[in-house]
């Protein structure tokens, strides 16, 4: 599907309240209808909570490279304030850019000095490649750089020489004394505000592709890469150079004694070769309209906008393009299948050309006449069932006299007559600022296919049918593949991919036939509340654990709750009032087995599930309060759910005496309503307090409420397929409600189920229930009557 598409109805509308207990629960669905409309709209995720930290002993560093020690005074008081270490290390901080191929400025990081001659440690990805690199100090100088003294690919790392003396250098720490907990503070500059300063702690350690890296709580943003990882005392540690895309409180740091290797044996390059390094062969390239060419282990990389219309950038073969007839080919993979990159041909050397690429799942051919939108004309733009997105395609050009044939992967897509252009130069091309990977470009009166031919492909096919998945292949089967070696090797990744792909959908059907038995077991279970039954919450909350884990074992869980109230029995007399039962269940739950809210990874989808809630013993408010008022139930006693905005509560109603407001997240704390209601506004300020807060939470909406606890849980990790497991409950328990459909057909429609996302339309548009905007609807149907017949396309025998 479609990016741009994906995006216009982005799957992020949700509850202004329902996603966390944290957060108020909507008391209309108005606030449904007004986001569902929203397509695009994203919710920034939950900000972590701070723990305290204690300060760690003080470790041991390395001063060998000109950088003062700390001071006695220092030493002897342990750590400094986030101000004192800000002023301390600021003249060592430095800002880094490089520049583009028109000469402004394309890039920004920082660095950090480690040598008072002139050293700075930066990441790798900070200074480009191929660019003039400089460096600007505290006092506002700015050096080019001489030479890149050392750096290691794998590491994403460089050291920088500049010509400057008696700078100020860092002292490089020991990264493998700090301690888990550890409070440390980043400087860097992000989004291009310089010297700004974030602290956070040292919360594990991780090994990324090969790099030995440090994570830290705490925003790393553009621009802070490179930067320095400092202790309280003003030791570097890591070297700044990832955020998570899971949370904006999280990222990454290089350590720092992956970088003294470095230091103890450079490889210097000075900069006039540096500027080489990657870059396409001047003999072999021209490029036209900026952007980065490179080429590296055979194949030719392009990034960055270009200076053309539509960001479009060339690089023109210089070999001499053959009379007509003449082929020519290459294949390409897209970062970004939005984009567009491919071939070029009859190129003027300006700005005319032909142009043949995928473009958002298609093939095109266009012709370039001018450098504006005018001059361009899209010629054919057409779908092809050959064309696998995300993956290498082998696009082919033959040009004729007076006619052009495009082809991807050997089958033929278009076969023009245009004729505007007839002569000029061959190459490649990116548009918008794609990045692309081309390989094997070839250009020839007549390019051999791109695939194996059939009876190759049957022949290989037939030797490995019988393969084992058991053991190593036999080496007579490796021998009777050599003749072969070329063709065979494609065709066995093809047949690969295409296993991996089916083993994939055989392990989402096996996940959907396992989420609909669980789906339908919690639906059974909330029918008695409709019949006027008492509904089994505990039972109704292990299911949605269930949903989501098919290892659950309900009876289980329910058995060890069981063990709890039989425990609390045991421990009161026959004749024990409701005062001293509820007690004993508080003394047993909080103070003997020690439940309590979640403190350190409140957002973990752990906290919702009761299974884990009772093995762990530790959750979120409304998992503990269904756990607690279940087994208070099971005690005779009544206890009711009370949906406080932001925060699940409970309250005891006893046949005689006052009710009383109770906090199991707080370990069975006792509330007054004053209490409750400052407990709200501390939470939201914004709203005003109404009595209706207090009113008691029927059973089904304490199950939809935790449902869309995950649901939120799962949009802050911008995860749809799950969102839409807990849609699709939700749907099935209010299988008449709008607002669920349309969410739903949101959603199916993001994760490419098309057709049953137009059962939902449908739905909508039989009914036409006010609130929903019809106008959307009927754009997504069109949206997904156009995926399906792309899917019909390319499922069928012949184009």
């Amino acid at each position: 599907m479609p990016n741009a598409l994906r995006r216009r109805f982005a799957a992020s509308p949700c509850p202004a309240g329902g996603f966390h207990s944290r957060q108020p629960v909507a008391t209309s669905s108005t606030w449904w209808l007004a986001a569902a409309m929203l397509f695009g709209l994203l919710l920034p995720a939950p900000a972590a909570a701070a723990e305290p930290v204690t300060a760690p002993k003080p470790a041991a560093a390395s001063t060998d490279n000109g950088a003062a020690p700390a001071s006695p005074q220092t030493a002897a008081n342990g750590t400094r304030t986030v101000a004192e270490l800000t002023r301390m290390v600021r003249d060592s901080v430095v800002v880094i850019t490089f520049e583009g191929r028109n000469g402004k400025t394309a890039g920004l990081g920082s660095g950090f000095v480690i040598s008072k001659d002139g050293l700075i440690a930066t990441n790798l990805h900070v200074i480009g490649e191929a660019r003039p690199i400089s460096v600007q100090t505290a006092d506002g100088k700015t050096y080019p750089v001489q030479a890149v003294h050392a750096s290691q690919r794998s590491l994403d790392l460089a050291v920088l020489q500049i010509e400057a003396k008696n700078l100020t250098p860092l002292v490089l720490g020991d990264s493998d004394s700090l301690e888990q907990g550890q409070p440390v503070v980043a400087i860097g500059n992000p989004q291009g505000l310089k010297h700004s300063v974030v602290s956070g702690v040292l919360s594990g350690r991780r090994e990324i592709d090969g790099k030995p890296m440090l994570q830290i709580a705490m925003p790393i943003e553009q621009g802070n890469s490179g930067g320095p990882l400092l202790d309280m005392q003003g030791r570097v540690h890591g070297i700044l150079t990832l955020k998570s895309l899971v949370t904006r409180n999280l990222g990454f740091a290089v350590t720092v004694n992956a970088l003294k290797p470095l230091l103890e044996k450079p490889n210097p390059v000075p900069m006039n070769r540096w500027l080489t390094i990657g870059t396409l062969d001047e003999a072999d390239w021209t490029t036209l309209f900026g952007a980065q060419w490179r080429q590296r282990a055979g194949r030719i990389l392009v990034s960055g906008r270009g200076e053309g219309f539509g960001g479009r950038v060339l690089a023109l073969s210089r070999r001499e393009t053959p009379e007509l007839p003449f082929e020519m080919g290459v294949e390409v993979k897209l970062d970004d299948e939005e984009g567009a990159a491919g071939l070029v041909f009859h190129a003027d050397g300006g700005q005319k050309h032909y142009g043949f690429y995928p473009t958002n799942g298609k093939l095109r051919l266009s012709r370039f006449e001018g450098a504006d939108v005018f001059s361009w004309r899209v010629l054919e733009d057409v779908s092809s069932r050959h064309y696998h997105p995300g993956e290498f395609n082998a696009l082919r050009v033959r040009i004729e006299a007076g006619r052009i044939r495009c082809y991807v992967n050997d089958a033929l897509v278009i076969d023009s007559t245009d004729t505007v252009f007839t002569e000029g130069s061959v190459g490649l091309a990116s548009f918008r600022q794609t990045e692309a990977t081309f390989r094997q470009f070839r250009v020839g009166k007549e390019l051999p296919p791109s695939r194996p031919d059939a009876a190759v492909v049957a022949q290989v096919t037939e030797l490995v049918q019988g393969i084992s998945p058991d053991t190593p292949p036999e080496p007579e089967l490796v021998e009777a593949l050599l003749p072969t070696a070329g063709s065979s090797t494609r065709i066995l990744e093809d047949r690969a991919r295409l296993l991996e792909k089916q083993a994939r959908r055989l392990r989402e059907l096996a996940d959907q036939v396992h989420e609909q038995a669980a789906r339908a077991q919690l639906v059974e279970v909330m029918q008695a509340e409709s019949e006027g039954k008492p509904v089994d919450l505990l039972r109704a909350a292990l299911l949605i654990a269930r949903i989501d884990n098919p290892e659950v074992d309900v009876e289980a869980s329910l058995a060890r709750a069981e063990r709890i109230v039989s425990e609390a029995r045991e421990s009161l007399p026959e004749d024990a009032s409701p005062a001293k039962r509820l007690a004993a269940l508080d003394k047993l739950l909080f103070e003997e087995l020690g439940f309590h809210g979640s403190r350190t990874n409140y957002y973990s989808s752990s906290n919702s599930y009761l299974n884990e809630v009772i093995d762990d013993r530790e959750g979120l408010p409304i998992a503990l309060s269904v756990l607690y008022l279940e087994l208070a139930r099971r005690l005779d006693l009544k206890i009711v759910g009370v949906g406080l905005p932001g925060h699940f509560i409970v309250r005891y109603e006893p046949e005689e005496g006052e009710s009383q407001l109770i906090d199991p997240f707080e370990r069975g704390l006792r509330l007054t309503r004053d209490e409750a209601i400052q407990k709200v506004k501390s939470l939201r300020e914004e709203l005003e307090w109404d009595d209706e807060y207090l009113r008691e939470q029927s059973a089904k909406e304490i199950v939809e409420r935790m449902l869309q606890n995950l649901m939120g849980i799962a949009r802050d990790k911008r995860d749809s397929a799950t969102m839409l497991r807990y849609v699709e409950t939700l749907s099935a328990l209010n299988p008449d409600s709008p607002d669920w459909r349309w969410f739903r057909a949101v959603l199916r429609y993001q994760t490419d189920r098309f057709e049953p996302a137009l059962e939902d339309v449908g739905w909508l548009l039989e009914r036409d229930p006010p609130g929903i905007s019809r106008r959307q609807v009927e754009q997504l149907q069109q949206v997904c009557q156009e995926a399906v017949a792309r899917q019909a396309v390319d499922k069928s025998p012949s184009e």
